[in-house]
């Protein structure tokens, strides 16, 4: 590259102009070598001008080449047409392209037929000699450019495929300011030695970029999972919530189902929805006045409520499970709560993972991240629920949300939330929700005059609506796309 810079700067020596597209012929060296050479000069100051050119030119095709080397196709035509004739069958069959140079040696009156023949028509030339034009012309377009050639060949030729137009970018090079003919490639260091004799003063440096961009740095990127649950804990802490603990997969059915009023025949206990643990299969030391109360409640009543009526048994309380839902860390703490001396009103809210025994689809995984608020205060309503949640999701930019009557065992009323979702162009259920039953409250001590509200969601469908995925599986699971994860925004919930 050094040598053909000296032999570049020489030539702009001697011409003082030139163009990348004469140099290339002049040095016999490829185009794009030269414009490396040249960018290669512009960026040791100014020691040339550069304007670029835009440029056209004709070159031959494949079958224009072709032509150069053997000949046009009438003439070969016509070359393969002996004295006495031939059997134009056998001529078409013999002579490549034929069809084409048949037609144009017609045309000339190069050739004649005669159709009266015995074994069918016969070809014979009509002309002593020909001029093979074509390929004359094509020679001087390949030696010259399009050269002294007419329009109407011109035309001719471009229909007929042989030649084709090309557009070329091309570089006019002057002399700078600093021209020379011999380049110095400046230091891009400073050394110790260079300070020791001084040489520092006289050295021309490479000037120092300030508007270059530094080596991206290899690091981690966070799942628009986890910046949308960071920004639902950001939510929860604005709103005056405390978190939860929510540290432990395995729970009893006692916790999960039996302290929510949820009865040990619902099908929710059954083996086809909720993932049981074979080792350790049982868990052990609950407190038990409370244990009983719940016995109670369930089996004959209480509380204003006459219960299920069945023979509710420890056995099947102690069973070990993967957690179905966060509510069952919320029935912990409201249990903790009514053991204080004095009852103050709380607001806690979790976000982990529960596991359900489910059927995988677009909008359904057995494992995924819940949602939980819960508000414990005297006198709450239907109407504190609805606008706690709507203020909730307000915050997190979901603001056409409807509410659809549902059953709980553990809360009554109870409510489904429902958001629309524009990418399946549905309503897609993004929680549930509801007023905590006496059955549930009241066996843990707590006050008769307070009520809790609580609400519970998803973190991969709302997170799907704000990042407009369709498929639950492109977000969470083997097939995620790694390149998504890089490249989306910090979050996209507006506040």
């Amino acid at each position: 590259m050094a040598e053909l810079v000296d032999k570049i700067l020489l030539e702009i020596e001697r011409l003082n102009e030139a163009d990348s597209l004469e140099l290339s012929r002049l040095l016999a060296v490829n185009h794009q070598t030269v414009v490396g050479a040249i960018k290669s000069l512009q960026s040791l100051g100014d020691i040339i001008k550069v304007e670029d050119v835009q440029n056209k030119r004709w070159e031959l095709t494949e079958e224009g080449n072709s032509i150069l080397k053997n000949g046009s196709h009438e003439a070969l035509v016509y070359q393969a047409i002996p004295n006495d004739g031939i059997v134009q069958a056998q001529l078409m069959a013999t002579v490549p392209n034929a069809k084409v140079g048949f037609s144009k040696a017609m045309s000339a009156g190069w050739i004649k037929v005669d159709k009266n023949c015995e074994g069918g028509p016969r070809v014979f030339r009509q002309v002593e000699s020909i001029k093979d034009v074509v390929k004359e012309c094509l020679e001087k377009i390949a030696n010259l450019g399009i050269g002294d050639v007419t329009d109407t060949e011109k035309n001719e030729y471009k229909k007929r495929k042989l030649i084709t137009e090309v557009k070329e970018t091309s570089y006019k090079i002057k002399k700078g300011e600093n021209f020379t003919t011999t380049v110095s490639k400046p230091q891009v260091d400073l050394t110790p030695e260079m300070i020791s004799s001084g040489s520092w003063k006289t050295t021309q440096f490479k000037p120092y970029n300030f508007q270059a961009l530094g080596a991206p740095v290899t690091t981690g990127h966070l799942h628009p999972l986890l910046k949308v649950r960071e920004q639902y804990r950001q939510i929860f802490l604005e709103m005056g919530f405390s978190e939860m603990p929510t540290n432990n997969y395995v729970e009893s059915s006692f916790w999960n189902f039996d302290a929510l009023f949820q009865p040990q025949q619902h099908p929710a206990r059954d083996a086809h929805d909720t993932f049981f643990i074979s080792d350790p299969a049982t868990a052990s030391a609950f407190p038990m006045d409370y244990l009983e109360k719940v016995k109670e409640v369930h089996s004959i009543g209480g509380y204003g409520s006459q219960g299920y009526k069945y023979d509710w048994k420890l056995e099947e309380a102690e069973k070990n499970i993967l957690r179905t839902h966060t509510t069952a860390v919320s029935a912990r703490m409201l249990y903790k709560l009514a053991q204080e001396k004095e009852f103050r009103p709380v607001k806690y809210f979790s976000i982990d993972r529960v596991f359900r025994n489910e059927n995988l689809d677009a909008t359904h995984l057995a494992e995924f991240q819940q949602i939980e608020g819960v508000v414990a205060d005297r006198g709450l309503t239907l109407g504190d629920l609805m606008g706690t949640i709507n203020q909730f999701f307000c915050k997190l930019g979901i603001t056409n949300l409807r509410f659809k009557p549902a059953y709980n065992p553990y809360t009554e009323p109870s409510m489904e939330i429902f958001s629309y979702h524009e990418g399946l162009k549905k309503w897609v259920e993004i929680g549930n929700s509801g007023v905590f039953r006496p059955e549930m409250l009241l066996p843990m001590g707590l006050p008769k005059d307070v009520s809790v509200i609580a609400w519970g969601l998803s973190l991969e469908r709302p997170t799907m609506i704000k990042y407009a995925i369709d498929n639950i599986r492109d977000l969470v699971g083997p097939k995620v796309n790694l390149k998504m994860v890089y490249d989306n925004p910090l979050c996209r919930l507006e506040k």
